[in-house]
This record gives structure tokens, C-alpha cells and sequence, in this order.
């Protein structure tokens, strides 16, 4: 697990499944950890199908608390602690809907002894850093209080092997300048950032049921991947405002405002049975759109 680098699509349909699309429901495996957002019901039995084991698992987002969003937490919670799943499990979700978080996780009868960490989040910013992550929320534009993700690795060295070479560095050599910050070959000092250079971690931002509006577009800053909310088309724009979602332009647009790399347009509304108008759409105004499918595997290798 710790090379992979994807998003996999356990759902992408809204309030209403189909046969083609289950509840929404998004893993990003990275950095050795499994980070699951929004699973609505089925979500367990859709990693069956997509061969992931749910130990996997080490984060879990909800966005906010309506059901196509979060009706699949307690069947995850209960089958982890079936799993009997000892890494701790981390849960980040709005601190106003703290009761709906409860009813899910003891909705019913089952051995609790999961290391379950709550984070029920009640400020914007970055709520947590460690070595692998730092993580960003930010409150968006919802008929409920709802809550956008931002993913962020840290900053990392990267070699220059054309610089390595011309100096001879190799084998041993590179771990002993990148530890001591210098060289001394054949009485010439060469500094550590002589042959490397310092990369900013990659992003990816998760941005569910919102109207246009300024927090998105800040989570969605430079992202190497944006998961979007796509529910509407443009024809349908008075839905999309009066239930306070998306439109695939509307989400083209953030991305293009936001300078991102990859738009995935994503929780797409039943009376669209083909995703391909939307992509359409969106790529009117943002060229490098593709469409979230049931169980579709999206890689972001580290460039």
C-alpha cells in the first residue's frame, strides 16, 4: 500500500442510487494510509467489489450529515471492529451534526473496540499535521453546515540525477549529502542543494454538496486532484441553486479559478443516466475533466 497514490470511486450518485451508480462514497489511498470520505449506504460491500480491504482504512471524512453522505458510517464502524482493527481510526465531521454522528456509530448491537478518535470540527484551518499529512478544512455553502477537505503532503527533496552525476555522486554518497547537507570530493565542497531542490507536496481537495462560493475555491488552490460535486447541468441551474448544489460549469469554473490540475466531477444526479454531458460541459471552460464511475481507479503518481 505505501506506493500507491489514487482515488478509487466506491459511489458517485446522489440522494438517489441507480443501478450504475451507488451512493457517493471516495477512498484516496496515499502514503500508506486509507482516507475515506462521504460513504453513503453500500459503501462496505462496494469495497468488496473494488477488492479493498476496509482494514485499510485509517481516516474517515463526512462532509456533512445528510444521508447519501453519511448513511454507510456505522455499517464501516461495525465492520472494523468485526475486523478487529487496532490502528487508530480517525473521524473528522462537522461538530453541529455530533448527534447524527452518534446514532450512526450506535445505531445498533455490536462488540465496540475500535480506537475510534473523534474530530468534530468547528473552525476552518488545518486541523491536523503529522508526517504523512496536513489536513485543511473549510466550511462551504450548503443548506446545512458542510465542510471541504484539503489533503496536503509535505515538502520533499528531490535529486537532480543529471547534477549527481556530474559531481559523481552516487550510492552511499547521495544518503550522506542529503544527511549532512555537503560533500567534500577531491578537495571541492558541494552543498546539498547544488544537485537537489526542495518540491512542495502535492494537494488534492474534496469539495461535496456547496453553491459557488470562496472556501471551495481556496481548498481547491493549485490541487494536484479536485473531487468535485457535479449534481446538475447548466439547464438545470435553478435545481442547482434551489437545493444549493453544482453544476459541471460551476465546478469547471472553480477549478479553472483555482488553477488545479485534474477536475473529477463527481454525485451526479439520477436523471442524467450518461456522466458524458457533464464532462462536455465542463470542459467548455476546464479542459482536463474526466467523470467519476462505480469503482473507476484514478491514479496521481508523484511526479
Amino acid at each position: 500500500m505505501p506506493s500507491l497514490r489514487d482515488l478509487v470511486i466506491l459511489g458517485s450518485s446522489c440522494l438517489q442510487p441507480t443501478l450504475q451508480r451507488n451512493h457517493g462514497a471516495y477512498l484516496i489511498r496515499w502514503r500508506g494510509e486509507g482516507l475515506l470520505f462521504d460513504p453513503g449506504d453500500g459503501t462496505q460491500r462496494q469495497l468488496l467489489f473494488a477488492h479493498i480491504a476496509p482494514s485499510s482504512l485509517t481516516r474517515i471524512f463526512i462532509s456533512h450529515f445528510h444521508g447519501d453522505h453519511c448513511l454507510g458510517l456505522g455499517a464501516i464502524l461495525m465492520r472494523l471492529n468485526i475486523d478487529k482493527v487496532h490502528h487508530p481510526i480517525h473521524c473528522y465531521f462537522p461538530a453541529s451534526g455530533k448527534l447524527f454522528f452518534d446514532r450512526l456509530r450506535f445505531g445498533c448491537v455490536y462488540s465496540d473496540s475500535l480506537n475510534l478518535i473523534e474530530h468534530p470540527i468547528s473552525e476552518e484551518g488545518v486541523i491536523h499535521e503529522d508526517a504523512n499529512f496536513c489536513i485543511e478544512a473549510a466550511f462551504l455553502d450548503h443548506r446545512i453546515e458542510s465542510i471541504g477537505w484539503r489533503i496536503t503532503e509535505p515538502d520533499h527533496r528531490c535529486f537532480n540525477g543529471e547534477a549527481l552525476k556530474r559531481y559523481h555522486i552516487a550510492g552511499p554518497l547521495v544518503r550522506q549529502i542529503k544527511e549532512a547537507g555537503f560533500l567534500e570530493i577531491d578537495g571541492q565542497r558541494i552543498d546539498l542543494n547544488e544537485v537537489s531542490s526542495i518540491r512542495s507536496g502535492d494537494s488534492v481537495a474534496v469539495v461535496m454538496d456547496t453553491l459557488p462560493c470562496r472556501s471551495a475555491v481556496h481548498l481547491a488552490r493549485r490541487a494536484r486532484l479536485l473531487l468535485s460535486e457535479s449534481t446538475y447541468l447548466e439547464e438545470h441551474r435553478e435545481l442547482a441553486a434551489a437545493y444549493c448544489h453544482l453544476t459541471a460549469k460551476q465546478a469547471a469554473r472553480m477549478a479553472l479559478e483555482a488553477e488545479a490540475e485534474l477536475l473529477v466531477l463527481t454525485h451526479f444526479s439520477a436523471r442524467y443516466p450518461n456522466a458524458q454531458p457533464l464532462v462536455e460541459e465542463a470542459r467548455s471552460l476546464f479542459p482536463n475533466v474526466i467523470a467519476a464511475e462505480d469503482l473507476k481507479i484514478i491514479p496521481f503518481p508523484s511526479l
